[in-house]
């Protein structure tokens, strides 16, 4: 079990005893009323999150670059779809690790991230070749006559 999964349950259980040590019950009322509202700003931030990427087509992003330029590694997948606004298309196994999730945009580049245990480890970007040349980075002035 990593070490934030063993925190978070024990700073809310040392709230709760700094409640009753404050406060008696009136303290621990206090503590799990703040326990719950931040609980329920993650549900509530969890749920728009899906909300927005439900609402458009599984894998795509605006542009694949821009997304590679973003990405983080130890970044997680829920803040990989907040940034995407989009779900990934998943190409491996469904629940084996790590998982592969793949974005594309309209002129074929894709950003492939492997995501181990929820967390960005390594992730792709492949770009188009067109007509047999390879991609310029561009920006460059033609040459002088």
């Amino acid at each position: 079990m990593p070490f934030p999964n063993i925190l978070i349950p024990l700073a809310c259980l040392a709230l709760l005893v700094a409640g009753w040590q404050m406060g008696g019950w009136l303290g621990v009322a206090a503590a799990a009323g703040a326990l719950v509202m931040w609980l329920l700003l993650h549900y509530t931030r969890l749920l728009t999150i899906l909300k927005r990427a439900a609402e458009r087509p599984i894998g795509f992003v605006p542009s694949a670059v821009m997304l590679n330029a973003r990405l983080k590694p130890g970044v997680t997948l829920m803040h990989v779809v907040a940034m995407t606004r989009s779900l990934g298309a998943l190409q491996s196994p469904k629940n084996e690790q790590p998982e592969l999730f793949r974005w594309s945009d309209e002129g074929g580049s894709h950003v492939t991230c492997e995501f181990l245990q929820g967390k960005l480890v390594r992730w792709v970007l492949e770009r188009p070749v067109g007509d047999g040349q390879p991609a310029e980075a561009g920006g460059a002035a033609p040459p002088a006559p």
